[in-house]
């Protein structure tokens, strides 16, 4: 191994101190009522979407300080950022309310087939059905639909928080590896697909029908788990108030040919432009936009491609170092500090790996997705969107892998054994 260079070893200091960061929000959101002169300070270092971005800043400025205005440009230049632009793109848009409105309709109808048990089958839906449909329409519009299906339907009411770090934890798990049906939904699949000429029949052939398995094992146990809270709550599931057809339609057309063109960021930049010029015509078929969660969101994703640049001189050497089979709990391990496209994306750039090596890579590293909130590119969103059911409004990292722990655990056994 190569010795690292001192802008190297600098920025995996300051990854480290990310994770720390991360792994602190509760704590730090709790400053702000003892300072309250600095809360706004302390809110927006207790943010855990903020983290990432605090720390690139802080990376750029040693780059420049050390390497001069050159080089650092060269560097962040040479980043590609079309995962946080993209992301930002379909949060905005998947998020509108009249798409959210059709979703929650077929929810309702769905689940209203289940009588006295229509809650039950609305929950399970929302953390099985939506995260498989992340193979068609991209994991960030799952999450984002998820997301938000299940704060109004289930979050709002849980009455505890163990249930709620369960469902988070199922969430994140099950969008992570539901993305593995297709070679084109999930980023860390899109890391590797082309390399090892990986198409839609290998991954679903290989990976996509453990993979739903293991969604259907999640979702139903965490259905269990809440069937006493669900079958309290009124069984009456009504969607949002219907938008006009036409609305919905042009809503769903953009957010399909965002989702297109999902590596173009400069055609689906645009067609956001013109969503948002549309939603400005006519603002009475709209609802307010969540610009402060994408923006976040994306802020969180750049500044992991901005530090996640520089560490590849430990995890490569990591990654040769593991056995094909140690490689598969080794990749969900190391997913948990850093985002599983990284850790792909490293590994595609490995030479001479065995088949057997490339499978438990990819393995592992979707099934670790739901471990912590860096883990999986879309975990953010989800966030974003539920973090305001939790106390002091953040999500605690811990408590967060406890909930996901058996999910992974479910999600390991089916990739690996079946």
């Amino acid at each position: 191994m190569s010795l690292p260079s001192t802008i190297e070893l600098i920025a995996s200091g300051l990854f480290a101190l990310a994770l720390v960061h991360t792994f602190s929000v509760v704590a730090i959101h709790a400053q702000a009522k003892r300072f309250p002169k600095h809360a706004g300070l302390f809110h927006l270092l207790g943010e855990v979407e903020a983290v990432f971005g605090f720390w690139a800043i802080a990376l750029i400025a040693c780059m420049f300080a050390l390497l001069g205005k050159t080089e650092t440009l060269h560097y962040l230049n040479a980043r590609n950022y079309t995962e946080p632009l993209f992301v930002f793109a379909v949060m905005l848009i998947a998020a509108s309310q009249p798409i959210l409105s059709a979703v929650q309709r077929l929810l309702s109808k769905a689940s209203q087939r289940f009588g006295a048990r229509a809650r039950l089958a609305n929950y399970f839906l929302c953390l099985a059905l939506i995260p498989l449909l992340g193979s068609l329409l991209t994991e960030p519009a799952a999450m984002t639909l998820a997301a938000l299906s299940l704060a109004g339907s289930f979050f709002a009411f849980a009455d505890t928080h163990k249930l709620r770090y369960l469902t988070l934890g199922t969430l994140f798990v099950n969008v992570s590896i539901g993305g593995v049906l297709t070679a084109y939904a999930a980023p860390p699949v899109l890391m590797v697909a082309s390399v090892w000429q990986w198409d839609s029949a290998f991954m679903f052939s290989h990976f996509g029908w453990k993979a739903a398995i293991a969604v259907l094992i999640n979702a139903s146990i965490a259905t269990w788990v809440a069937k006493d809270l669900l079958l309290a709550l009124p069984q009456t599931l009504e969607g949002k108030p219907a938008f006009g057809l036409s609305s919905t339609a042009i809503h769903i057309a953009f957010l399909a040919l965002v989702v297109i063109f999902a590596h173009e960021p400069v055609v689906f930049m645009g067609l956001l432009l013109c969503f948002v010029g549309y939603t400005q015509a006519y603002p009475g078929y709209q609802s307010p936009l969540i610009w402060r969660e994408a923006l976040m969101v994306a802020c969180f994703l750049a500044g992991l491609v901005i530090l996640g640049g520089l560490q590849a001189w430990w995890l490569q050497p990591a990654l040769r170092s593991m056995s094909a089979t140690g490689v598969y709990i080794g990749a969900a391990a190391l997913t948990a500090i850093t985002d599983n496209a990284a850790l792909t994306y490293l590994a595609s750039q490995v030479q001479g790996l065995s088949e057997q090596f490339k499978y438990f890579v990819l393995a592992g590293a979707v099934a670790g997705g739901g471990l912590t909130v860096i883990a999986n590119a879309p975990n953010p969103a989800g966030a974003a969107i539920l973090g305001k059911h939790f106390p002091e409004q953040e999500i605690s990292p811990l408590k967060l892998l406890a909930g996901a722990a058996l999910p992974t655990l479910v999600a390991l056994a089916c990739l690996g054994l079946l």
